[in-house]
């Protein structure tokens, strides 16, 4: 654990950004899985299920949580299973 003040106060905001972070990320993953397994039963809400997931890749790449190359290729995959 550190002494001096600042790096206290360095862990504890590294800290919320790390939960913070992790917690979108589960969102991502989350409303991707809901879309992937609404296609598989043929379920009605497929459309928003698709903005939701495409939404959710938007907003991981622009919190830097993944990067530009991974949003693009997680959406081209999505709009292929969407497509079929």
């Amino acid at each position: 654990m550190p002494i001096i003040k600042s790096a206290i106060e360095r862990v504890r905001v590294n800290e919320k950004a790390a939960a913070r972070n992790a917690s979108q990320m589960s969102a991502m993953r989350t409303a991707i899985k809901k879309f992937d397994k609404a296609k598989l039963v043929g379920a009605d809400n497929l459309d928003d299920l698709y903005k939701a997931a495409i939404s959710a890749i938007d907003h991981a790449h622009s919190k830097g949580l993944i990067k530009a190359n991974k949003a693009a290729r997680d959406k081209s995959r999505l709009s292929a299973r969407y497509a079929k």
